[in-house]
Order: C-alpha cells, then structure tokens, then sequence
C-alpha cells in the first residue's frame, strides 16, 4: 500500500490575516528561515456595493516588521468566482500590486507563490507578509503555506517567531 504524506508533514500553515474587513488590519509576518517557498492564499467573500482590497507583498529583517520595504513580484493566480468553478488563472500583476475583485456578491481566491530566494537576501530580509488595502463591503482572510522546508517540518515549530 502506497503511504502518502500529510500537508502538515511537509510544510506549515499559518493564518496571516482572520477573516476581516480590512482597513487598519495588518497581515502578520512568516519567516522563510526555516522553508524555501511561501504560497500565499487570499480568499475574499463580497457584499454589494464593493471596494476591493489592494495587495502587495513586504519583506523584513525580523517578523516585527523591522526595515519593513516592498516585495517586487510580477503575477499571481485568481477566481474572481469560486461559485462557478475552481479554476485559477495567472494574471500579470503592475507595480507590485492588484486589487481583489470588486462584483458585488462574489466570492474569489488568490494565490501567490515566493520563493525565499526572491527577498533580499544579501540584506537579511528573511520574513514576508501580504499587505492588504483598505475595503468596504467584503471580507478577506490571508492562509500562508510555507513549504519546502530546510529541516524535518514539526507542528510545534512557529514561523511567527524569529
């Protein structure tokens, strides 16, 4: 019999952001010491009358947000209606940024993938956090998943820690 590993044996799940109404909330910091990727999942469920939330990336030195700057990337994945299928498209992204979708009454997902190799390095910047704009009528919840890990992954390691 063929034995298959658990996500959870291969990488950690972290929530970055409870679902919310993002305004002054602000997403937490995963450190990558201890993986080599970071998949970065948004869902968002709509109300009417909309205002979508603008997400970047940020990067730092430690996770308390230390020489906080942006984080340079250049496409991710949508479903601007998870009702309707469970289809993810790449989509360009321009200046660092995107909206999540703004129709009223939908639900959508987005997917981002970094490597850690994509921060900068040279200067210590090991942590990474979505950042999310302020919106109105919707709700959004950030889920890291970090994988790929450097050592043996356990449930007890935190990745919100230095």
């Amino acid at each position: 019999m063929q034995q298959f590993l658990r996500l959870l044996d291969k990488g950690k799940v972290v929530v970055g952001l409870a679902p919310i109404t993002p305004s002054t909330s602000t997403p937490d910091y995963v450190s990558l010491k201890n993986y080599q990727k970071c998949t970065i999942i948004i869902v968002y469920d709509n109300g009417s009358t909309v205002t979508g939330s603008a997400i970047t990336l940020k990067q730092a030195t430690a996770v308390a947000a230390t020489g906080e700057k942006t984080l340079g990337f250049t496409k991710q994945y949508a479903n601007a209606d998870i009702s309707a299928n469970d289809t993810l498209t790449e989509t360009d992204v321009t200046s660092d940024t995107f909206t999540t979708d703004d129709t009223d009454n939908k639900n959508g997902i987005h997917v981002i993938e970094v490597d850690a190799d994509d921060l900068d390095r040279d200067n210590n910047f090991d942590c990474l956090r979505a950042g999310t704009g302020d919106g109105a009528n919707m709700v959004l919840a950030v889920i890291y998943v970090l994988h790929g890990p450097r050592y043996a992954p356990t449930l007890d390691r935190s990745a919100i820690t230095d």
